[in-house]
């Protein structure tokens, strides 16, 4: 693509820096050092970022394009133009997909993983095979007739569907068939081998029904058979003006989203004509919205073959370490935080033996009154759950703020709140128009006749399953400043509060956009001043034009700006007059960068004394202006300490992190001597022996 399309003004495009995003997740796959199974999980990681890009991203340029809207984001983009470069950046992904495909499969025979084909089957598998069909897949297939006394079925979103031609053996006549692949049942089934050496033998579902497509339709002739799947925009508009009910309005959407335009119709290649002009008639879509993709059409389902407990195509085992502060026994969380702020740093360090932990013992704790939480995406089998409904049970007073409306997950918090209410917990929807999406929690303790608070400020999800993937920043704290402020942000979500003035607390969309601005602002003034400037900031996305501007102003100063950015970054860094003074870098590896810190040097020579702040906010404009988020400003010299460190050993990795130029493009930094990325690194400096027993 060319990049000047996105460089007529002072930002990249969003959509097309993060699809250079999802190009690093699939370059993981090309690594040496990567194991076999971690390369194939690669390939399905991308290829899933790339279903959620084109349900929101391209179901968004679609929508602007049919109202005939000019121009786009930051950088003034014509949507058309956009969508047309766009689309031939996912044709260049199918294919650099397909050739890493091709190298990595025939690969995984050297773990004892083979994938065959029916006719390579010999007579023990077909039997089982056979069977299994039977048994657990023929029941639950539906085949569809188009006819004129049956309508072209309705197709779900990413499923993948057989297209079936066919005839009449007596009179000639066509018809055409849609059989949907079950998305219950698993997409690799594994055959029974006669080998003694470990060997998996799998056939795939789309292959094993193909060829008992007979059996669907007797007596007719199978003419052809086209797999397709069919992507459906997530970008569905609610109408939130007589709204008098969030979770009314969330099931509306999710409804809206399931028959929403399909954006994408992905087939196998060389398709038969008749069939793709039919698809494309009752899909309303056109050929710029075609994908012919050559192999297997669902990545999606190399998640089943990449999960394969085979420890040598995986990645080293690692198990997070208890944090060392935790690390008395004869001691409470409680007294712990009560004596210092503790920073815990995942997953290196202990979700469970940290945050679950915290929970717990406010959970069996007589001394607790209540405990206060924000949900925004908790998993599926979640132990927090079962631990507020213990709450409840005891009689304290818990408090639960679940966001419907995070995106994919409505279904599963939808249930989750009913569930909680169900058990006696106070649920609270949030906001129509504003997600929230803070990541904090409050214990309120009786000690000594008087409360004290305690809290719990993170940068992930109380989600102990991604815990385990993400890395992630999260501050335990008994600050009176600190807590005070929380007790006022939960007002803020479960009450009718216009509290705009917080103690230390940065709140969007309150006073988070307003205190960055002061603050880039203040080391804009200290390097006119000869003090000490510089800013250093880790985000997953950055995009928030105010920010952008502010950052350019800040370099044009002379101000050093040092961003670890992991996705798309609109702002264009080391440009002559605008931003020399700024470099961006961006980490890619085992574990998926998820933190968020910021630093401002405030004048001050040792890092110490500079300002640090943690949270769940990017600097977008929908987390500064469009959702809840909370950021907390660091007090401890330790923590700060260590957060330095964190960024120090990030900006320094030459193993696994790229750093991106003011053409747009990403040079990734490896250098021939490196031997270790930053999150062997980081694995390597938090072991230890000791755990914290079990209360």
């Amino acid at each position: 693509m060319d990049a000047r399309l996105f460089m007529e003004n002072k930002f990249f495009n969003r959509d097309y820096s993060w699809l250079k995003f999802n190009d690093r997740v699939l370059f993981q796959a090309t690594l040496e050092e990567v194991p076999i199974l971690e390369k194939l999980k690669f390939l399905a990681i991308a290829s899933n970022n790339l279903d959620e890009f084109v349900m929101k991203r391209i179901g968004y340029l679609k929508g602007v394009i049919g109202d005939d809207v000019l121009s786009i984001g930051n950088d003034d983009a014509d949507p058309n133009s956009v969508y047309e470069n766009l689309r031939l950046e996912l044709e260049k992904f199918y294919i650099q997909r397909r050739e890493l495909s091709q190298k990595i499969i025939p690969q995984l025979k050297d773990l004892g993983i083979h994938f065959l084909d029916w006719k390579d089957l010999d007579d023990t598998q077909k039997k089982y095979a056979e069977a299994y069909f039977h048994d657990k897949v023929f029941p639950v297939l539906t085949p569809l007739a188009v006819d004129k006394a049956h309508p072209f079925p309705f197709l779900s979103n990413l499923s993948v569907s057989l297209g079936v031609y066919l005839s009449h053996p007596k009179n000639n006549d066509k018809f055409f068939a849609r059989l949907k692949l079950p998305t219950n049942l698993a997409q690799w089934i594994e055959l029974p081998s006669e080998s003694e050496d470990n060997i998996k033998q799998f056939i795939s579902l789309q292959d094993l029904v193909e060829k008992h497509l007979h059996e669907l339709f007797p007596e007719m002739i199978i003419q052809d058979v086209l797999a397709f799947r069919v992507t459906r925009s997530a970008d569905v508009d609610q109408d939130n003006d007589d709204v008098e009910d969030l979770l009314e309005l969330v099931e509306q959407g999710l409804r809206r989203r399931r028959l929403a335009h399909v954006v994408r119709l992905e087939v196998n290649t060389k398709p038969n004509p008749e069939m793709l002009d039919l698809l494309k008639e009752e899909l309303e879509i056109g050929d710029e919205d075609i994908f012919e993709i050559n192999g297997h059409i669902d990545f999606e389902s190399f998640f089943e073959i990449a999960s394969l407990n085979i420890r040598a195509g995986r990645y080293p085992s690692w198990i997070p370490q208890q944090p060392k502060a935790f690390l008395d026994e004869s001691k409470s969380i409680f007294q712990i935080i009560n004596e210092h702020d503790v920073l815990v740093h995942h997953p290196y360090e202990s979700f469970s033996g940290s945050v679950e932990e915290f929970i717990k013992e406010a959970t069996n704790d007589p001394h607790v009154l209540a405990i206060k939480m924000t949900l925004y995406r908790t998993g599926k089998d979640s132990p927090i759950i079962p631990l507020l409904v213990k709450a409840a049970e005891k009689g304290k007073q818990v408090v639960c703020v679940v966001e419907l409306q995070a995106r994919f997950d409505e279904e599963r918090n939808i249930y989750w709140s009913e569930f909680l209410e169900k058990a006696g917990v106070h649920v609270v929807y949030g906001f129509v128009g504003k997600k929230i999406h803070s990541k904090t929690c409050l214990v309120i303790r009786e000690e000594q006749d008087k409360y004290r608070f305690y809290a719990h400020i993170g940068t992930g999800n109380y989600n102990p399953g991604t815990a385990k993937l993400y890395t992630d920043l999260g501050i335990f704290t008994s600050d009176p400043k600190i807590t005070t402020d929380l007790i006022e942000v939960f007002n803020y979500l479960t009450g009718l509060s216009l509290r705009t003035k917080y103690k230390k607390m940065l709140l969007a969309p309150i006073n988070m956009r307003k205190s960055f601005n002061q603050l880039i602002d203040t080391e804009i003034q200290n390097q006119k001043k000869g003090l000490p400037a510089r800013i250093m900031a880790k985000m997953n996305s950055l995009e928030d034009s105010q920010i952008i501007e502010k950052l350019y102003e800040a370099s044009q100063a002379g101000v050093e700006v040092r961003l670890l950015v992991r996705g798309f970054c609109s702002l264009i860094p080391q440009k002559k007059d605008l931003s020399e003074n700024i470099k961006v870098r961006s980490c890619i590896g085992q574990f998926l960068e998820h933190s968020r810190m910021f630093c401002f040097a405030n004048g001050q020579e040792k890092q110490e004394d500079a300002k640090f702040f943690v949270g769940s906010a990017d600097w977008m404009r929908r987390n500064l202006s469009n959702r809840i988020e909370t950021i907390v400003p660091i007090k401890s010299p330790e923590i700060k300490s260590q957060l330095w460190q964190i960024f120090k050993m990030h900006w320094e990795d030459t193993y696994q992190t790229w750093e991106l130029g003011s053409d747009g493009e990403y040079k990734f930094l490896r250098r021939e001597n490196s031997k270790m990325g930053i999150h062997k690194q980081f694995m390597e400096m938090y072991t230890h022996s000791k755990k914290r027993k079990k209360k």
